[in-house]
């Protein structure tokens, strides 16, 4: 096994079997009998253990639904339903460590009393860099088949808003007691729909354009 696997392996078992981090490095390296220098080698600290974790989740899911190839024929809301359909399926195979992982998170946000400090915390921001990407990707794309209408001082906030949402779906599975989470395929189902029936062309845009033309043509 290699040492970063092991690491991980070893990191995941301790949280679980004792619902809080190792107190030292060195003496998490001491147990596994590896140097300490070995595990900086891999991770600067603990906290990069889950930011690792949590990134790796997100590349697995979005890797698997590109890979497979009656997804590129998708629409773009159906690329979204798909990606967090294969996540949440992921997550599944390792949800005792995602309710702890994402419990602290959420448990060090309240003691500072600010979401924003979550929403930037150092455990999530790889897996929010990454996401963001996908994000624009993903749009750009909608705005070339037309599925995402840009709209001027709206258009640069639509990432932030699927961030928000992917955040929305993570709390709703981890508080999930359905069988088999079936309300969390309803709570993508709806939130996907939801979202790019909102960033989609409405008559609202229509209006706007004829409003344009009314405007430049008087």
């Amino acid at each position: 096994m290699e040492t970063l696997e092991k690491i991980r392996k070893a990191y995941t078992e301790y949280v679980l079997e004792h619902g809080k981090q190792p107190t030292s490095v060195f003496q998490f390296a001491k147990k596994l009998k590896i140097a300490e220098a070995d595990f900086y080698k891999e991770y600067t600290s603990f906290d990069a253990i889950e930011a690792d974790i949590w990134l790796t989740f997100f590349n697995e899911a979005k890797a698997t639904v590109e890979a497979d190839e009656t997804a590129q024929s998708y629409s773009v809301r159906e690329k979204l339903l798909a990606f967090y359909y294969t996540w949440i399926e992921l997550l599944k195979s390792q949800r005792s460590f995602v309710v702890y992982s994402f419990g602290r998170l959420k448990g060090d946000e309240q003691e500072r009393k600010s979401r924003a400090r979550m929403m930037q915390s150092q455990v999530l921001k790889p897996f929010k860099e990454a996401f963001y990407d996908y994000a624009r990707d993903l749009l750009a794309e909608g705005r070339e088949s037309k599925e995402v209408e840009p709209r001027p001082f709206i258009t640069d906030r639509y990432p932030d808003a699927l961030w928000g949402q992917t955040l929305y779906l993570l709390n709703f599975w981890v508080r999930d007691v359905s069988k088999n989470f079936e309300k969390t395929d309803t709570a993508i189902e709806k939130a996907v729909n939801t979202a790019f029936d909102l960033i989609g062309r409405s008559p609202l845009d229509t209006l706007f354009d004829f409003a344009k033309f009314m405007y430049q043509n008087k």
